[in-house]
């Protein structure tokens, strides 16, 4: 028991070592968007169809490479700052792996088998795709999202409305006694006047919101990188590998291990490679696509944004769509 707990405790600070820099950078992007970035000019040059808007967030990952770890914050920004459902979603799911430094791990480690490499691409970029159109039929996505980040969204308007609505402002930041936003761009009321906001006091807010967010989002990813620890010592893997035969139960057990082991998108594609000789291509494509969409690490941080309810929609629909692709690699491709 001593020795498990020790190995524990050892995949524990191993997965907090490697996810904190990608929350960190995801918190940073986030917050540079409040700084640098004018929602209103973002949004309005979205595309306005829920499918073309739902691609457009999808492909947004080879502009913000982060992890699974690091999408959750800006996920949550561009909610927040009105962007659409299908766009935020979009991203949610496809960034950790729709983005340059994903292409170049997966590239190195299966050289010898490009089609792993293309095809993860377009499965993640696709099941993204279609998951954020579905999650545009919701008009309003806030009574799915948790109080904290409902009550900062703005109420949906109609698309003809939309970039001329007076709630698209540019640049929130959320205060951490009354929950309330305030401004964070150029704007700024004093004495009934409005004056240029200085910007070391918009650089100052910036930072403060980095703070909060990482305290916030760091918090969740502690409590979700010791389940997942616990949970790959006491469980035994051999459990899950001696399902990995069949079309079928091959898929399902790379799933199960991608959601339990929760690596990183960026070196998830590694420990695949180990598989390589005993599973089937289309399980480790499963592996590679759906461990980085929704893991055992990565639901503490989407509980930061949504109600459970809603990951519990996101995890089904992407988990049903990865399954799908990976049996047509296994019976028609392969």
């Amino acid at each position: 028991m001593t020795v498990k707990l020790t190995n524990a405790l050892t995949l524990f600070f191993s997965l907090l070592v490697e996810a904190m820099p990608f929350l960190l950078l995801g918190v940073l992007l986030s917050s540079l968007l409040l700084l640098f970035v004018d929602e209103r000019r973002l949004i309005a040059v979205m595309p306005k169809h829920p499918l073309a808007g739902a691609l457009a967030g999808s492909l947004a990952g080879f502009l913000f490479p982060v992890c699974e770890c690091g999408n959750v914050p800006v996920a949550r920004r561009l909610l927040m700052q009105g962007a659409p459902s299908s766009m935020a979603v979009g991203f949610l799911l496809a960034a950790p792996t729709v983005n340059p430094i994903v292409f170049w791990a997966t590239w190195t480690a299966f050289r010898d088998q490009p089609e792993i490499v293309f095809l993860r691409i377009l499965f993640s970029l696709t099941i993204a795709v279609i998951v954020g159109w579905t999650f545009s039929q919701q008009v309003d996505l806030r009574p799915m999202m948790q109080p904290s980040v409902a009550r900062l969204m703005p109420t949906p308007v109609p698309p003809s409305q939309v970039g001329q609505s007076a709630l698209l402002q540019s640049g929130t930041f959320l205060l951490d006694a009354a929950g309330q936003p305030i401004r964070l761009d150029n704007l700024v009321v004093a004495g009934g006047t409005v004056i240029s906001r200085p910007f070391p006091e918009r650089l100052q807010l910036m930072i403060d919101n980095v703070t909060q967010e990482f305290r916030e989002l760091g918090g969740m990813l502690v409590i979700g990188s010791a389940i997942a620890s616990m949970v790959q010592v006491f469980v035994p893997r051999e459990i899950i590998l001696s399902l990995g035969q069949g079309p079928i139960t091959s898929i399902l057990a790379m799933m199960a291990l991608a959601w339990v082991v929760s690596i990183c998108s960026t070196v998830d594609s590694f420990f695949a490679l180990a598989f390589a000789s005993t599973f089937t291509s289309g399980s480790l494509l499963a592996f590679l696509v759906f461990g980085p969409m929704i893991d055992l690490k990565n639901i503490g941080l989407l509980l930061t944004v949504f109600r459970g309810r809603t990951i519990l929609y996101l995890f089904m629909l992407a988990g049903q769509l990865t399954f799908l692709f990976s049996l047509v690699m296994n019976l028609y491709i392969s």
